[in-house]
């Protein structure tokens, strides 16, 4: 039967979008010229099509930075080329932050005002563009451009910032950071891009303020080397690690992998080694996937934005060595869609590798076949969490997925996957050059190498820094600059929305994992976030519990109804009428933690009151002498 999500029809143009990913159709059956006397009344190859699901995603970016929308006649011509249920492709394209199923305007500017940016004056200059450009998602005077309130945009270190998207035959994405309501009416007036703005291409180096110091390990190359330049990239030791990896075989880089102790960098701390051998051994399940999680959108967290700008290449030969040492066939690198210019340096750095022969059918001559692919998201927190970021490559809606299977055993497509994050994935680099017992002798037993961190919010030189893993978060801030604003530290965000709340008696806690586990917090994301006394955190509390009530995929009710109810009682706390007594208030706000910690499906859930409950012992917010 055919496939139809309403009775329109797609114009010349929106078939020429899906097109460009998918190729022309091959038959009538698939949105092409009918031919009866040459098809007969019974169509196949529904399989084939079907099995290009995983297509769906990148179908829906091209249509949306075509048109600025998916239209229902775009989408049923999708419908058509992927056998895909109309309501199942409507409920993936209206899933995504980043895409809309209803009319706008071409030209959007996404304004953030998430945690650092509302420290940083996002809450006035929100008020000022909506008087300028009327509420949210309002057409401009000449129709063509509106403006959104934005989750993070992972420019943290830039505050104030904003993220223009416009549509068209030739689209393109402009970062501005730091901003202002100014510049941002300024830009949306042009209406054009401006000569060499397109992406920003602020080099990495400016986020990085140890950049060019000797001791960096993981950030060494960044302001060293041109990231789009292969030949300067080799020049600086890169590709010397792979060809080391080879000569070892992949059994060996494994058991340095696993004798560097090497710790998952993005929150969880699985012991990256143990899950590639685990992967490498599922030898029955061919074939294996390697996945490069590279949606970091937690708030305040933008490290792995600054690696894919700096060294892009430097990811790629981690991946490769990676894929090559799991058995890996091939590898998806899923980047947020925030991140125009990282998307572009990685697509150009596989591309040459490519062209070099570092990467397809025979790595280097030595009969390793390994290939990269790169997917970008289209706005989801939620797609960070490894399951859901499997979902979204297939073509679903980004929702985790209950465990087991873990991926080791049954990831992407049903195979066994190896999941790591940028950073952990560039220490791989290092460990086999060095050996893992060289690379263990960093840092502390239980927390070796070099940790990379977060510094935005009131501190003086915001920017990405790396430390060997023991430094404290005093020596941290002071190298940071210290405490701008008043001075006056009031609080620290550490690990991110999902992490907790610290305060200046912990600031000689010793930055590791069992160090941060002593005092009830974690590293997470490597979010350091410091606020002086002049910062309101009532209003950041209320932000992280909007943050997770929008971000949350509902799926489950535990998360879907606690994040809601979470931000009610907040609400009510923040207005000064708590319902009954403050010891009543805090109680219920603490079962509701409980209840989404025991029965969510996945982390997001699971963390989404770490740092709410953390702020009540520290804060007057929770004081019962402050609600009469």
């Amino acid at each position: 039967m055919d496939l139809r999500l309403t009775g329109a029809e797609p114009s010349s143009a929106e078939k020429l979008a899906v097109e460009s990913v998918l190729g022309p159709p091959d038959s009538g059956w698939v949105g092409g010229m009918r031919r009866i006397d040459l098809e007969g009344h019974a169509a196949f190859g529904g399989q084939a099509a079907r099995a290009k699901r995983h297509l769906l995603l990148p179908v829906l970016h091209a249509i949306q930075s075509r048109f600025g929308w998916i239209s229902s006649g775009a989408l049923s011509y999708t419908c058509q080329r992927l056998d895909v249920p109309p309501a199942e492709a409507f409920g993936v394209a209206s899933f995504y932050g980043l895409f809309s199923v209803t009319a706008r305007p071409p030209a959007v500017m996404h304004v953030c005002d998430d945690i650092a940016c509302l420290m940083r004056g996002a809450g006035a200059m929100c008020e000022k563009l909506e008087q300028k450009w009327g509420p949210p998602g309002s057409a401009g005077p000449d129709g063509q451009t509106t403006w959104l309130r934005s989750p993070c945009l992972g420019l943290c270190e830039r505050a104030p910032a904003a993220l223009l998207s416009t549509a068209g035959k030739r689209p393109y994405e402009r970062v501005l950071a730091p901003t202002g309501p100014e510049a941002i009416s300024s830009c949306l007036n042009e209406r054009q891009p401006r000569s060499g703005s397109l992406p920003d291409r602020r080099e990495a180096s400016l986020s990085v303020p140890q950049a060019g110091q000797a001791e960096l390990r993981l950030l060494r190359r960044i302001g060293r080397v041109n990231p789009e330049s292969l030949d300067d990239y080799r020049a600086e030791g890169g590709y010397e690690a792979l060809r080391r990896a080879l000569e070892l075989g992949s059994e060996r880089v494994i058991r340095e992998v696993i004798d560097s102790k090497l710790l998952g960098r993005g929150g969880a701390a699985f012991p990256a080694g143990k899950k590639w051998a685990a992967v490498a051994a599922q030898t029955a399940k061919q074939p294996h996937y390697l996945v490069c999680n590279a949606d970091e959108s937690e708030p305040g967290t933008f490290k792995d934005r600054v690696v894919m700008e700096g060294d892009p290449f430097a990811l790629i030969e981690a991946m490769t060595i990676a894929g090559f040492a799991a058995g890996c066939e091939r590898g998806y690198l899923y980047i947020r869609g925030e991140y125009p210019l990282a998307t572009e340096r990685l697509a150009h750095a596989i591309e040459k590798t490519r062209g070099c022969g570092l990467l397809g059918d025979n790595i280097l001559g030595r009969g390793v076949c390994f290939d990269i692919e790169i997917r970008r998201g289209a706005g989801g927190h939620i797609c960070g969490e490894e399951t859901a970021l499997f979902n979204s490559i297939e073509g679903f809606r980004g929702e985790p997925r209950n465990k087991p299977p873990f991926p080791t055993e049954a990831g992407l497509f049903g195979k066994p996957t190896v999941v790591n994050n940028v950073e952990t994935l560039i220490n791989v680099l290092d460990i086999v050059q060095r050996g893992g017992a060289a690379y263990a002798s960093t840092g502390t037993p239980g927390s070796t190498g070099t940790k990379l961190f977060c510094l935005c919010g009131q501190i003086v030189r915001p920017g990405v820094y790396e430390v060997p893993f023991g430094t404290t978060l005093r020596q941290l801030i002071n190298l940071a600059g210290g405490v701008s604003g008043s001075k006056r530290l009031q609080a620290i965000l550490l690990g991110g929305a999902v992490g907790s709340f610290v305060f200046p008696q912990q600031l000689d806690t010793p930055l590791t994992f069992e160090g941060t586990r002593a005092i009830r917090a974690s590293l997470g994301s490597g979010v350091v976030m410091p606020f002086d006394d002049t910062v309101d955190l009532k209003e950041i509390l209320l932000r992280i519990a909007a943050f997770f009530r929008d971000e949350s995929c509902g799926q489950c009710v535990p998360c879907r109804v606690g994040t809601v109810r979470q931000e009610e009682l907040l609400h009510r706390l923040a207005a000064g009428r708590p319902m009954g007594s403050l010891a009543e208030e805090a109680s219920l706000l603490r079962e509701i933690g409980q209840a989404m910690r025991d029965a969510s499906i996945c982390g997001l859930g699971q963390t989404a009151s770490s740092a709410i409950e953390s702020a009540m012992a520290g804060w007057e917010l929770f004081d019962e002498r402050n609600h009469p």
